[in-house]
Formats: C-alpha cells, structure tokens, sequence
C-alpha cells in the first residue's frame, strides 16, 4: 500500500470540521513532509510521530513521506493529528495487517474497517497517548454529522467525550494499543463514565448542596425578589448601593436558585470547559465568571491570534458577575451589548469566522457615586455632582438598555442583625423551577429569549395592563427595546404567580425595575 487515509477532525471554535489524513509513501530520499495549512504545532508532529513509532517497537520506513491534512484550505493546529498520522505511517509502510485490506491495496479510503473511523489523539515520545482538548466537541459534532461512526480518543479525552450519547467511543492508551485492535489481537477498550455524573442525577438536586444559601442574606426583599424573577426567567440584573450593603453577597446566591440544566445544556457547558481546559469543573452545575475589572476586550468577549473563548463563553448557561461594573473599560462594556441581544460571539480575522455561544445571564453591581456614599444615611457623600454624572455615564444609555432589571438595594440599619435568616435558595429554586418549567411548556425558552413575534403571542395582557402599558409609553417615552423587556419580564411575574395572563401588578412591578436605574 502506497497510500492510505483516514478520518480525524479540526476543531474551529467549538465546531469540529471533517479531515481526511491522507498519508503517502515513494521511493526517493527519506523525508517527511506535512502539506495542507498545518501550524507549528502540526508541524511538529513530525519528530512525535517518527520517536512513538520507534518507541512502539515499529519501524519508521525509509523513503519520502507526504502527510496531507485536506481540505488544504482549512486551518490545523493542534497535536490530535499525530495518532492519524502515525497509524497512517505504519499502515503504507505494511506493519499493519487488516484483512478488510486485501480487497483494496492501494487505498484506505472506503475500507470496511476503518471508513467509518474518527481518530484523534496526540502522542508522546513513548507512544502514550495523552488527552486532547475539544474532546466533547469532536464528539458532538460525530454524533451530529456522522451517525454511526467510531470515534477513536486517548483514555481521558474519550471518558469526557463518553458524556455524549448516541456515539461509540474507544479509548486507548498508547499507539500500540490501536494498532493490537486494527489487526484483531486485542481490543480498545469501550469509553464510559468514570462515576455517576451530576447528568444522571435527579435535576432538582443538582447544586442542591451549594454553600451559598439566599437564607444568608438577612431583610432586603426587595432585591431578593428581583433575584427570583431574574432566575425564573434568565434576565439581567443590575444592583446599586452603598458599599457593604450586600450585592456582592446576593449576585454570589444567583447560581443557587436558577434551575439545574437540562443534559444538552450540560454537554455546551462541558464542551466550553473542555475546550478551554478548565480544571474545576463539575459535571452539570452551572459556570459562575467573576472578572477583574481590568480584564481586556479580548479576555471579556474572546478573541486573540488564534481566536479563544472569553467570559461572555465561559459563562455560557450560567451567570456573568460583574462587580464594580462602571470601573470596567468602556470598550469592554460595549462589547457586551451585542451578546447580550444575540446570545452569541462572532470573531472574525482574516482567514477565519468563528462563533462561540454566549447565552450568560449577567448581573451586575455598581456604587451610587465614586465615593459609594451618596444617600448614605449617616456617612456623607464627597462628590462633585459632575462626578456623580460623570461617574455614572460610564454606563451608557444603549448598554442600560439592554439590562432588564435595576434595583436599588437598601442599606441596612442597627437593627438588621435581629432579622431572621431569610428563605434558604432549595425554597426560592423550587419557585424558580416551576416558573421556567411553565415558559418550557409553553414557548420552548425562557422569558429573556422571546422574540418579537413571541412576546406578541405569548405575554397577552388583561385590558387594564394594556392601558397601564400605554400609559406608561405616553409618560416616560421609553425605547421600543424597553418596552419589549418590560413585558418580558412581566411575563416571568405572572410564571411565578401562576397566571396565564399579565396584569397591571406584574406591569407595574416590571416598570419599576426599569424606574430605578436612574
């Protein structure tokens, strides 16, 4: 056999395109070349391949070899090409023996064995597999794109990838395990889940045993029913008060009591994670970012050379804290509002577009003045009213726009401590839980995510909320943008009081967060 290929896949933001690794042997002097838009990293894979091969107890053939990655058009990076490439290797060299072969000696392509084959996996100078990143990606998109085939990973990159269903995975520890499997000595071992994951648990429980209870934040209803309408319907929340007040406390409580993630939502997260190689990570809960307000455009929303996630991604299912938000770049916070609409991140650069998904929920927190003393009750405030405004234009009119609910959180007094804990977030989840479950059964999406068109079929409102409405267009001429998330969110009031309808009390509770942004 002169020629042989096989099937592995790039990996371009969280897509996973097809790659045929055709590899060639001729006669002429000894060389090894790789041929088809591949990066250093790729390209490196030359001096990996030719030492696992001999490490293997294989013989690395004498003669000129031409590796190409097709389509030649498409971007390679990465190490996952070297176990196609060494299996390649051995397979034109004739240390392979397949039976299925026999019938076609001059290529691989279409062979019974192998043509339904997706192999990736990076190699060490021993011939040890060592895990790649993406893993849960490639497998999606397999599973996707190609039903039926078998994905071929080293042993931890195919336990994560085990997560997807409806795809056979094989997990392998070293070159010379596959190459014992293609010729019938010995076989792979199947992938499976190391232990029971949070997927398999009951979704009520997930996150059940989180340390940060909304029974820790003592008085404050006000902004601990803002939190719940903002977790039954996935709406951003801005909090502002004075310092110690406890916005950093109850932004920290939101991952508490939204609902458990549905098994497609865990696998996005867990491709996210994989992807970017996070370590702590749990299987199923939900991400919580807290960036430093010094973080860059690229750190925030991604970007790069070669284009990464950023928080708006990492965040993707779960909540994007922002403390001390107007201290953040004005670059970066108007960066935001394109995700905040579209749920989504696209990073263009010369030779390539990629998207990556960025459906956060964000809550925010800022202090009422530079200082943070404005309207204390007995600390007074330093600040020039030009500071003041100043201050609090770093927020500008289009970004506010976008965020559905402002609240203004109390400050506490001598007496706070007196105050019974509050309701624990297992009481608040529940709530939360059925809400979502009613805009599920009824749309498909939570509130935040209503179109236009389903705001209009789906948030109908009793003839004295309708005149409230208008009433309030004609007063406060607010953005048609706003007036749309007004009924958003008085649509998430009438889920939690379990009407069909919206009436003037969730109108008006919908308007007052709009109010109190200042």
């Amino acid at each position: 056999m002169t020629l042989a290929v096989l099937m592995s896949r790039s990996l371009i933001g969280l897509n996973a395109p097809v790659v045929r690794v055709e590899t060639h042997l001729a006669n002429g002097l000894p060389a090894f070349t790789i041929v088809g838009l591949a990066d250093a990293e790729v390209r490196e894979s030359r001096e990996r391949v030719r030492a696992a091969i001999q490490s293997s107890g294989f013989t690395f053939p004498c003669g000129r070899l031409t590796v190409n990655l097709s389509p030649a058009d498409l971007p390679k990076e990465s190490g996952r090409f070297d176990l196609p490439i060494a299996l390649g290797v051995l397979l034109v060299s004739g240390q392979i023996d397949i039976p299925e072969l026999a019938t076609q000696p001059d290529t691989l392509a279409g062979a019974p064995g192998l043509s339904h084959w997706v192999i990736a996996g990076e190699l060490s100078l021993s011939g040890v597999l060592v895990p790649i990143a993406g893993a849960i990606a490639i497998a999606l998109s397999v599973a996707r794109n190609q039903p039926g085939a078998t994905l071929v990973l080293p042993a931890e990159s195919a336990d994560q990838a085990a997560h997807v269903p409806g795809i056979n995975i094989l997990s392998a520890l070293s070159l010379r395990d596959v190459v014992l499997h293609l010729c019938g000595k010995q076989s792979l071992r199947r992938a499976c889940l190391k232990a029971k994951s949070a997927l398999d648990c009951d979704k009520r429980e997930i996150n059940r045993s989180s340390p940060e209870c909304m029974s820790d934040v003592r008085g404050q209803l006000i902004a601990r029913r803002a939190l719940e309408v903002a977790a039954a319907g996935g709406h951003s929340v801005l909090l502002t008060g004075t310092p110690g007040v406890g916005k950093s406390m109850l932004a920290k409580r939101l991952r508490g009591i939204l609902p458990p993630l549905t098994e497609q939502e865990a696998l996005e997260v867990a491709s996210i994670a994989a992807f970017t190689g996070l370590r702590e990570f749990t299987w199923g809960a939900r991400p919580f970012r807290s960036p430093h307000h010094c973080a860059s455009v690229a750190a925030m929303v991604g970007g790069g050379a070669k284009p990464r996630p950023g928080e708006v991604t990492l965040a993707h299912k779960g909540v994007l804290f922002m403390d001390e938000m107007p201290e953040f770049d004005r670059r970066v916070l108007e960066a935001l509002r394109e995700p905040l609409e579209s749920k989504e991140v696209c990073i263009a650069r010369a030779n390539v577009k990629i998207d990556f998904p960025a459906d956060f929920q964000l809550i925010a927190a800022m202090n009422p003045c530079p200082c943070g003393w404005s309207g204390h009750i007995v600390r007074p405030c330093s600040c020039r009213a030009e500071q003041i405004e100043r201050y609090r234009g770093r927020l500008s009119g289009p970004l506010l726009d976008r965020i559905d609910l402002c609240v203004q959180v109390a400050q506490t007094d001598d007496a706070w401590l007196d105050l019974p804990k509050g309701e624990p977030s297992v009481s608040v989840r529940e709530r939360v839980i059925v809400a979502r479950d009613r805009q599920y059964d009824r749309q498909q999406c939570a509130n935040s995510h209503l179109g236009p068109a389903q705001i209009e079929t789906y948030c109908t409102l009793t003839s004295t909320a309708n005149a409230l409405l208008s009433q309030v267009v004609h007063s406060y001429r607010p953005s048609a943008r706003s007036i749309q998330r007004i009924r958003r969110v008085a649509r998430t009031c009438a889920d939690l009081a379990g009407s069909d309808l919206v009436t003037t009390e969730h109108i008006s509770e919908a308007f007052q967060y709009r109010l109190q942004r200042g």
